[in-house]
């Protein structure tokens, strides 16, 4: 098939690459696409040379798949172009989302809603993603109705820029600021923009995303999302109260049968999810299981993934070798 990489030369784009490789997933050819500025420029797949194109040139190819990260606006002018000469678009960025026309999909939840004449779809926020893959098939089998959500997220969420300020901060050396304050030896309660009510995008999207991917806008969720000095994947710390009873044994069995996680649940041995374990791996990692007390029919539980991979880039082409099985690509 022929596939198009669109935001190549992003942190996103190199693990797309990285993913596609080890998964093998099925090229003939490979368009490496990316702005103005980085045509020309030239990047290796499976050991060969790839020159950059631009996207003029990567619509006029024709590509049977499209694999976005540049970028909201990118997607919004370009996706559609893609679309109209038959290619079917996996969009990473937030473009697309909460459009009731895009199917938003993480594939271990809800990738039967996916129509063969679907030629956009929208990748999940990768803060979504780790934790509906951990709680989908719980809600499924008790039903969720609360969720009180804390996250603790990578850098590399950012970008590189950010990436650059905490080396540079290590380093004590002055540089451009992808945050309005130190990240190095910090915690910032500021992902993403700030929002009329005083939530930010990156706790909206925890919220309404979840709603679209569960198909339930009964379940009330309140999220903090902070920005700390990691650079391996996003931690959660999330308070789940069930619609019915449970034992927290079988929490643990379900999860362990369940596609896409890794428990790692055992506090008499110090065994729980870190991001250092995370990092470079494709599965959610979960623990810290426990009983609320204070709350009739509640747990609490610890989520933690690679944000660059299963939050982003793995997501992305999983819903692509969906329809590559499906025969729909």
């Amino acid at each position: 098939m022929k596939v198009a990489v669109v935001g190549a030369t992003g942190m996103v784009g190199e693990v797309m690459l990285q993913v596609l490789e080890a998964r093998n997933f099925p090229i003939t050819q490979l368009l490496l696409v990316a702005s103005e500025r980085s045509v020309g420029k030239t990047l290796n797949f499976k050991g060969q040379p790839h020159t950059v194109i631009g996207l003029e040139a990567a619509v006029a190819a024709k590509p049977d798949l499209a694999l976005f990260s540049a970028g909201g606006q990118t997607s919004l002018d370009w996706a559609p172009r893609f679309a109209a000469v038959g290619t079917t678009v996996v969009d990473n960025s937030s473009a697309w989302r909460m459009d009731k026309n895009i199917p938003l999909i993480v594939p271990e939840i809800n990738a039967e809603v996916l129509q063969p004449t679907d030629k956009i779809i929208a990748n999940p926020n990768c803060s979504t993603i780790q934790m509906l893959v951990a709680l989908g098939p719980i809600h499924k089998k008790y039903g969720i109705s609360r969720l009180v959500i804390s996250t603790y997220q990578s850098i590399t969420g950012t970008g590189v820029k950010a990436v650059q300020q905490l080396e540079n901060e290590y380093k004590g050396a002055s540089g451009e600021m992808a945050y309005p304050y130190p990240i190095h030896r910090n915690a910032l309660p500021h992902c993403d923009v700030f929002q009329e009510g005083g939530y930010t995008k990156e706790e909206l999207k925890l919220v309404n995303e979840t709603h679209k991917i569960l198909g339930d806008d009964t379940i009330g969720i309140t999220a903090t999302a902070v920005r700390i000095p990691v650079v391996g994947g996003h931690s959660e710390a999330v308070n789940v109260q069930l619609k019915t009873s449970f034992e927290v044994i079988d929490l643990q069995k379900l999860l362990h049968q369940s596609a896409g996680v890794v428990v790692q649940d055992q506090p008499e041995t110090n065994t729980y999810p870190m991001p250092i374990y995370a990092a470079g791996k494709d599965a959610v990692f979960v623990g810290r299981i426990r009983r609320d007390f204070s709350q009739d029919n509640t747990f609490n539980i610890w989520i933690v993934s690679d944000n660059l991979r299963k939050g982003a880039a793995t997501n992305t082409i999983q819903i692509a070798e969906y329809l590559h099985q499906k025969g729909w690509i």
